[in-house]
């Protein structure tokens, strides 16, 4: 007999739902990034386990973009099946979000921000999603060649043909996130969010004016890459693990990123989650959500024990002063 997937009834009692910006649509406190564990090399069975646990425990959005892998396309095409398979019943009660503007295919329109490419990409996006509409499609990096007013133009079409019911932008700095909300305004077509990398090792966002401005401006800021690449964990305080990803996938974080001022560092944070009774991981992920300029924080996982543990964070959000001025001390 098939496994025939029914969701927890009670997936909604403690997941918290932030307005994102000024608009409408609500992100869950915490949402689930197929930017890892979702390819060609991974393990069907555990994406679709991990998919049932995010949801069953309230996460409601699904992140992916056209080139998360490996290969070039492969989160989509799983996610696509589990969708199929098991989430059906649910479509309204999920955000299915995608993005565009990284290398996608050969010869010169698989690539940054021309119209030819975002059109493009996302109706392949569609078609291995198996979905008619996103909720919400992103220009994924700024394009320093492509004018600004085509990007913009080519997102409003696309919400206007309804395949993307929002637009969104993605690693965009201040001084192009301000530009691109002048230009939305005047298609009438809104930006909703701006999908950043925060960490408390990464604090961009607050040095670049993005935070500051995007909460002004009534935008939404998701926050990815929480845990530094896994160096915000507990994991690489006793070496290094052969399941972590400096061990198995070095693209991303590699051995060098753990000098001894980065373990000291580690270490001590890592006491101050236990004083808060909180893992590491748990603490990194409730300092992205300590105040109201970030809706949601993206977190990746390699098995569903993962994500029950994180969406854990939600009833432990608020910090002390002190402790703020703990961390940030020893973050800089």
């Amino acid at each position: 007999m098939a496994d025939v997937y029914v969701a927890n009834d009670h997936r909604y009692e403690k997941m918290i739902y932030n307005r994102v910006g000024r608009h409408g649509l609500k992100f869950p406190a915490v949402s689930l990034g197929f930017w890892h564990n979702f390819g060609t090399k991974d393990n069907y069975d555990n994406m679709k386990a991990m998919c049932r646990c995010a949801f069953d425990n309230g996460i409601t959005q699904f992140d992916l973009a056209n080139n998360y892998g490996p290969v070039n396309g492969a989160a989509e095409i799983n996610l696509g099946r589990i969708l199929k398979e098991d989430f059906v019943p649910y479509r309204d009660e999920l955000l299915i979000t995608t993005k565009a503007g990284y290398g996608m295919w050969d010869g010169p329109y698989g690539d940054w921000g021309s119209k030819k490419y975002l059109v493009a990409s996302l109706d392949q996006s569609l078609k291995r999603l198996g979905v008619d509409y996103v909720d919400i499609f992103y220009h994924h990096r700024m394009d320093p060649e492509t004018p600004l007013e085509e990007t913009m133009e080519a997102l409003a079409q696309i919400v206007r043909s309804g395949k993307a019911l929002y637009a969104a932008i993605s690693n965009y700095d201040q001084e192009y996130t301000q530009r691109a909300i002048e230009i939305m305004k005047e298609l009438h077509c809104p930006l909703i969010v701006n999908q950043r990398k925060y960490s408390i090792f990464e604090r961009t966002i607050e040095t670049d004016g993005v935070k500051k401005y995007c909460k002004e401006a009534g935008m939404g800021i998701i926050a990815f890459s929480p845990l530094a690449q896994g160096l915000l964990t507990d994991k690489y305080l006793k070496g290094i693990p052969a399941d972590s990803r400096i061990a198995r996938d070095s693209r991303f974080l590699q051995e060098s990123a753990l000098s001894p001022e980065r373990l000291e560092q580690i270490r001590a944070l890592n006491e101050i989650a236990l004083n808060r009774e909180q893992t590491l991981a748990q603490m990194a992920l409730s300092w992205i959500l300590k105040d109201d300029e970030v809706c949601s924080v993206l977190i990746g996982a390699s098995k569903p024990e993962q994500i029950a543990e994180n969406v854990k964070i939600v009833e432990h959000i608020n910090f002390s002063e002190d402790e703020i001025q703990m961390i940030d001390k020893l973050s800089r």
